[in-house]
């Protein structure tokens, strides 16, 4: 199995052989129908993709950007030829392989994040800055149901959790457990709920009080309700997720059947260009530049 560190060089690779190479590769199995391009997927990697779509609209693209499956609907989509271009904020498995064998899934990076867990601000004003990794697996297995069990205010815990098949919940059952295995089922407790996507998980936080949740950073970002916890005393920083000090992040990638062609093409070699590269960085993401990896055009 690859470490993280040879995964990202290898999705790295990948990412600029798919700039690069496309055009002049023959063997072109994403779907293009001429008309309108539609992507499916991860509400992580929606914001970037509808930034894009909108400059990629005044150059004459028809764009449809749908982030309400998450990535593993987006997968699902896109393996079952409802949609060109799958968001993803998870890499693809031998499950999702197994299930659509006759699809060529072909990953492009287009950036990474990091998956701060995140929680109300009192939680952090009472004196909780850090967790450990063993308290995280307790509290997300609802054995967690006061913050002052962890040396924080005693206020009573509210567990948020991603729903299965959310790149979210896969990077913390990694980092957790470790890869491929997941995570043990809700734990039947009344202070435990499953959501879905950044923008429903960042208002259920804010409105309860000794909520947690595993969230993107950079869905975080201006709203003074919310802190995140250090992870065994790291902080979720660009540096620390470039240099891998800190576990819990993940690539993002637009995956498509196949080398991309047509208007996935222009869609992707965009958003790996410099001017898309700077969508990637608005959204609190890190670069390809910042990985290492220089963008295209």
């Amino acid at each position: 199995m690859l470490s993280l560190k040879e995964f990202r060089s290898s999705a790295i690779v990948a990412t600029l052989a798919v700039a690069l190479f496309a055009a002049a590769t023959p063997a072109a199995h994403a779907k293009d129908s001429g008309g309108t391009l539609s992507l499916a997927g991860s509400t992580t990697v929606s914001p970037v993709a509808n930034d894009a779509a909108t400059v990629l609209r005044k150059r004459g693209l028809t764009i449809t950007v749908d982030d309400s499956g998450g990535s593993g609907g987006g997968i699902a989509q896109l393996g079952a030829g409802q949609v060109d271009v799958a968001m993803s904020s998870k890499p693809i498995t031998d499950d999702d392989r197994k299930q659509f064998p006759d699809v060529r899934f072909t990953p492009t990076e287009i950036g990474e994040d990091a998956v701060g867990i995140v929680v109300r601000r009192e939680v952090v004003r009472g004196g909780l800055h850090s967790i450990t990794k063993d308290q995280l697996r307790q509290l997300f297995e609802g054995k967690i149901s006061n913050w002052k069990e962890l040396g924080g205010p005693d206020l009573k815990v509210f567990v948020y959790d991603k729903e299965p098949g959310r790149g979210t919940r896969e990077v913390l059952d990694k980092f957790l457990y470790g890869p491929g295995v997941k995570g043990p089922p809700p734990p039947d407790v009344d202070f435990y709920a499953v959501i879905g996507g950044n923008v429903e998980a960042r208002a259920k936080v804010e409105s309860t009080r000794g909520a947690v949740v595993p969230l993107s950073v950079a869905f975080v970002k201006s709203h003074k309700k919310l802190a995140v916890l250090a992870v065994d005393g790291v902080q979720p920083t660009a540096e620390n997720v470039k240099n891998m000090t800190y576990g819990l992040s993940r690539p993002l990638f637009l995956i498509t059947n196949g080398k991309p062609t047509g208007s996935a093409k222009k869609f992707i070699d965009f958003v790996v260009s410099t001017k898309g590269q700077a969508l990637v960085q608005t959204h609190g993401y890190l670069t390809l530049a910042q990985l290492d990896c220089k963008p295209q055009g």
